[in-house]
């Protein structure tokens, strides 16, 4: 947003000048200007600032979106504040704008990286409190991401630089949240109360998913037990309830369905009249005809379409869905959420095929026309053969020769610089355009990139720093491309709110501030020296 540093910069600078005027000599150690400058660097006060703002920006997507599918968003998943702010600092430096980047908080990871239980699968097992303090955790980081640079950019207009308009305009690391809420922890009232704190911590975006929250599955596992769609509203409802009594006017439901994948219910829905809701969900359930006597003591049985049918049930007490039911369930459960207070879908699917997307969203915008997607790009599929068979199947319809291929082996390395990998790399390359495009998805999202990026770095930098290589393969495989790819933190010590807080202490304590950043901090170790490296590229020259 143009110009808002500077007004709140102006606007904070009158109102302490008025206030020193106010209250006379005790307020004489307090420099306006100071007081200014760090008003501007903490533009959100509170989680609530955050989620209606960043509400808003989600609106304005969505219905770019609407105007044109080329205005999809991205997101990816972070555990950690600090991952969160370094991938919001690295998308300023690359793209120059945070426009249409968002942030995503699953629940998985919630499960495995931060519940005090240690590392748990993802069934809801995990502190619910856990999900609203990863959000307070994720904005402290960006607002401090935020502090440190107009700190610097400040620094700098001190020293002569011109960088007034950089300030002027300086966009936020703040961005919006999509933030897992499971099956919403229990009953509607619980999932109510949860939502306030989420929204309360920064969240401006709340996705649930229609399991049985206390026998909630991963979305890419088996055992997925769906509850009717009665149960679900009332928590799509409750969720509304909570942004319409935190002012958050604009806030974002997004209805997830595990239909595709799962096949069981544990609850036969009340039907009121024929065609209605709870019966609809009926028809899906498996039945066999059966006669009354032949029923047996404590049977549950329906009539349905004038005969007597018994619902198969399982020894644990939940009932079957009809096999090849799935995708119209799913329809059926994006239809009733979009029309009833949903903005957005998610559907999991079992592979990443834009075709057998577009042909499930297709089918619900045949009622609800402007419904769309946000996509799990999740790393539980093995993208790599998913779409080499994707490609393998393109050229056999080409009358392509596959002979040179193992269509059961197509991973195999041997592949790498082939037709077919050169065909697969570019799916997946244009997938989110495509599926854009083609399978009305607005958000495309990858849930665990940064739990993954974290196994392989570590495995990487292990293999060489235990082994031959020792302290090298810190220095060439982490620090020196921290440096020649300017990393914000390399210098660690910055990043962590060192420089910072000296700032702070001079404007506290004035020359008495005892500060860390003199000549004896190793981080000056980091600055670059134009000189020094035009020396450095003679020198190379010579030798």
């Amino acid at each position: 947003m143009k110009n808002l540093a500077q007004s709140n910069y102006s606007s904070a600078l009158e109102t302490v000048r008025n206030l020193k005027a106010k209250y006379g000599n005790t307020w004489n150690a307090i420099n306006p200007e100071s007081a200014a400058r760090m008003v501007t660097q903490n533009r959100f006060k509170t989680g609530l600032d955050i989620a209606k703002y960043t509400a808003s920006i989600m609106r304005k997507d969505i219905a770019e979106y609407d105007a044109d599918a080329s205005n999809y968003t991205q997101s990816l998943g972070c555990w950690h504040g600090f991952v969160a702010q370094q991938k919001m600092i690295a998308v300023k430096k690359h793209h120059k704008t945070t426009s249409k980047r968002y942030l995503y908080l699953s629940g998985w990871m919630v499960a495995a990286l931060r519940s005090e239980f240690g590392p748990l699968p993802d069934q809801s097992m995990h502190e619910k409190t856990a999900v609203p303090s990863l959000i307070a955790e994720i904005y402290d980081f960006l607002r401090q991401a935020d502090a440190i640079e107009l700190n610097d950019l400040f620094n700098r207009l001190e020293r002569g630089e011109d960088v007034q308009d950089e300030i002027d305009n300086f966009e936020t690391h703040v961005v919006p949240i999509i933030a897992d809420i499971d099956a919403g922890f229990g009953n509607e009232e619980a999932t109510y109360l949860l939502t306030k704190k989420m929204i309360e911590a920064g969240a401006c975006a709340i996705q649930i998913e229609n399991q049985v929250s206390d026998a909630k599955q991963c979305g890419h596992q088996d055992g997925k037990v769906t509850v009717p769609h009665e149960d679900f509203i009332a928590k799509l409802n409750a969720i509304r309830y909570a942004f319409l009594e935190l002012g958050v006017e604009e806030g974002i439901i997004v209805a997830r369905t595990d239909s595709e994948g799962a096949g069981l219910t544990q609850k036969l829905p009340v039907s009121q009249e024929p065609g209605d809701l709870a019966s609809q969900y009926l028809a899906f359930v498996e039945a066999e005809e059966i006669d009354i006597n032949d029923a047996r003591e404590d049977d549950v049985l329906l009539k349905r379409n004038g005969k007597l049918v018994r619902p198969v049930r399982l020894p644990n007490g939940l009932y079957k869905f009809k096999d090849g039911s799935n995708i119209d369930r799913v329809v059926l459960d994006c239809v009733t959420s979009l029309q009833n207070g949903a903005d957005l879908l998610w559907i999991e699917t079992p592979t990443p095929n834009v075709k057998q997307i577009a042909h499930m969203v297709n089918r619900v915008r045949q009622v609800v026309p402007n419904a769309k997607l946000v996509y799990n790009n999740s790393p539980s599929f093995n993208w790599t053969l998913n779409f080499r068979n994707q490609a393998y199947d393109d050229m056999v319809l080409e009358g392509e020769n596959m002979t040179a291929y193992d269509r059961n082996n197509l991973m195999d390395s041997e592949y790498d610089n082939s037709e077919l990998c050169f065909r697969a790399d570019q799916k997946i390359k244009t997938f989110q355009i495509d599926a854009a495009r083609e399978a009305g998805i607005f958000h495309h999202l990858i849930t665990l990139p940064t739990y993954h990026t974290t196994a392989l770095h570590m495995n990487d930098l292990t293999e060489g720093y235990f082994g031959d290589e020792g302290m090298l393969a810190y220095v060439k495989g982490v620090q020196r491309q921290e440096i020649r790819k300017g990393v914000s933190c390399v210098k660690h010590q910055r990043m962590a709110g060192s420089n910072l807080g000296d700032d702070h202490k001079t404007f506290f304590a004035g020359d008495k501030a005892l500060k860390a950043g003199g000549e004896k901090n190793t981080s000056n170790q980091f600055e670059t020296k134009t000189c020094n490296t035009q020396v450095e590229e003679k020198l190379s020259v010579v030798a």
